[in-house]
């Protein structure tokens, strides 16, 4: 999954990813629709919003994906009427409730210190073995991935990894 912050960095690397998700919390809603309505119109793989049903729902995205403080994964999943509901999750515990809630798919980490997130503390490949093993539901490891370290994310049982720096 790559998480990029507008349609242009979407397309550019689309062919290297299996699913874009739209990260731009600094746009406005407006802004963010139509950066949205461009990735899902041009993008030949899913495309999930962070945060935004709404938007969403309006572009035809594939899905939502909810940072941890945001509605339940429940309430999502009324509002999205069968589409991908993930969460992004940072402990085993909120893992576990994501999937009781009825997340898809939860993208857990840091795993390692990121760039993109300095001030968050890396949780280690242990706890994404940890969090992969107890769940059901796809991982989706994420936080200071790199190529090198995609063998890991595997290796602890995580279905695949979220990168920000990684498609750049």
């Amino acid at each position: 999954m790559a998480v990029v912050s507008d349609a242009a960095a979407g397309l550019r690397v689309a062919s290297r990813a299996t699913v874009l998700q739209l990260r731009a919390p600094g746009l406005s809603a407006r802004n963010l629709e139509g950066q949205a309505g461009e990735l899902v119109s041009s993008a030949a793989i899913p495309v999930v919003i962070s945060s935004r049903c709404d938007i969403a729902l309006a572009t035809g995205a594939a899905g939502v994906n909810l940072p941890e403080s945001d509605i339940e994964v429940a309430g999502a999943r009324r509002l999205m009427r069968g589409r991908l509901v993930g969460r992004s999750v940072h402990s085993l515990e909120n893992a576990l409730q994501a999937e009781r809630e009825g997340a898809d798919y939860v993208i857990f980490g840091p795993v390692w210190e990121s760039a993109s997130h300095p001030a968050s503390r890396p949780v280690g490949v242990e706890a994404l073995a940890e969090v992969s093993h107890a769940l059901h539901i796809p991982v989706v490891a994420i936080g200071g991935v790199t190529f090198e370290r995609i063998a890991q994310c595997h290796a602890a049982g995580a279905a695949g990894y979220a990168a920000i720096g990684l498609f750049e």
